[in-house]
């Protein structure tokens, strides 16, 4: 039983690396749904509280994963809030001088 459990969850850890957050939030969610669901179903209707639990598990997996997924897509984005941002300067035009060194732009 202990090998069967062990590898059943290597399985499942190989396969869950290259997932997104949001996948890997709906796969985490639904395995634990299904769990309390069982648990908390009566003696007769576990697998029914298994599904059901299983299903609003990975509903609610996938809104928290996704909400990571756009939070990380954000930081790339803009970076680290807080932190300043480097602006490219804008090439010097005809009869303007060229900015000073150490010049990043007007700060918004």
């Amino acid at each position: 039983m202990k090998k069967l459990v062990l590898s059943l969850l290597s399985v499942v850890t190989l396969t869950i690396v290259g997932c997104t957050p949001t996948q890997k939030g709906a796969v985490t969610g639904g395995a634990a749904g299904a769990g309390i669901g069982a648990l908390v179903a009566g003696d007769g209707n576990r697998g029914t509280g298994a599904l059901i639990g299983g299903a609003v598990g990975g509903l609610a997996g996938a809104a928290v994963g996704s909400n990571q997924e756009k939070k990380q897509m954000q930081q790339q984005q803009y970076g680290q809030p807080g932190q300043p941002q480097y602006v490219q300067p804008a090439p010097p035009q005809y009869g303007q001088p060229a900015p000073a060194p150490g010049y990043y732009g007007p700060r918004y």
